[in-house]
């Protein structure tokens, strides 16, 4: 029989699971819609469609480079346990390859991607969901492309709790991965002085204010002085959070700027993808949850 889009929406509805695998099962039974349910619920997938509202801000990132093409991509679960597991890394390892021999630049893209069987990345996470019996999903998918005068560097820490990738003026294979390990370690906000949007200014510039205007041992003190003490917090705070501006992690006596200045090279861009940065994490009291099943 024909499968429609209302029969397909209807599925999704009562199953969660995706519009592909809706399809699949009611065109494998027929249009039955309980026996399609059934059908999913026996294969996993609705199962692990019922995880889709669970936080999922562990996991890794990852960096795979190719040529003059790179790609960072960021695969969360609900705990760090789970991305240590080999069936984790191995799909880690996998979407990479796959991503890296593809045009993706967006989740979007990537969730469509097919690989060699012919399964959508989307239905790949999806059954990993079902398998390791944690919410998995794909957040956040990033491509870089460079020409070939300039150069790559990329970095992974602890496995992928952290990965960079820098893009140099030319091509230096060390020193841009010194330039990756440095933005692992100090996180630098913007890549120049000219980089820092004004929102940021006037939050410092407000913060240092008021830290001044409740020093009792600043009170008295002329205009003049008030706003050198300012600019000069202010400057501080920038060395803290400009690239060029920080002291390199080989040689902290040194700014990036001027380190990059005695090699003649200089550094075009870079990406630093955290694992679960910005995902509000949800905190769990143990005993109380304990209690709450006891008392039920």
């Amino acid at each position: 029989m024909t499968i429609t889009a209302a029969m397909v929406k209807e599925l999704r509805q009562k199953t969660g699971a995706g519009m592909l695998d809706c399809k699949k099962a009611l065109e494998d039974t027929n249009g039955d819609i309980e026996a399609a349910a059934t059908l999913l619920r026996e294969k996993g997938i609705a199962k692990a469609a019922k995880k889709a509202d669970r936080i999922a801000a562990e996991g890794l990132t990852s960096v795979v480079v190719k040529g003059n093409e790179a790609v960072l991509f960021e695969l969360n679960s609900e705990t760090d346990f789970v991305a240590k597991n080999k069936q984790f890394t191995d799909l880690i390892e996998g979407l990479g390859n796959l991503f890296i021999e593809s045009n993706v630049a967006s989740v979007e893209e990537a969730l469509a991607l097919k690989d060699a069987s012919g399964k959508t990345v989307e239905e790949v996470v999806l059954g990993a969901t079902a398998t390791i019996g944690e919410k998995i999903s794909l957040r956040r998918v990033i491509r870089v492309k460079k020409s070939d005068t300039q150069g790559f560097g990329a970095y992974k820490h602890m496995g992928g709790r952290i990965s960079v990738l820098t893009v140099l003026e030319t091509p230096n294979e060390e020193l841009a991965k010194d330039l990756a390990m440095h933005i692992t370690v100090f996180n630098p906000q913007f890549l120049s002085r000219n980089d820092v949007n004004q929102s940021t200014i006037d939050v410092e510039t407000k913060v240092i204010s008021e830290q001044i205007a409740n020093d009792e041992s600043l009170q008295g003190k002329p205009e003049k002085i008030l706003n050198g003490i300012l600019q000069g917090r202010l400057n501080k705070v920038l060395q803290e959070i400009v690239l060029l501006d920080q002291g390199f992690v080989k040689d902290p006596s040194v700014t990036v700027a001027n380190y990059l200045k005695s090699a003649n090279n200089n550094i075009l861009s870079y990406v630093r993808l955290e694992v679960g940065e910005g995902i509000e994490k949800r905190v769990d009291d143990f005993a109380a949850e304990v209690m709450a099943q006891v008392n039920k």
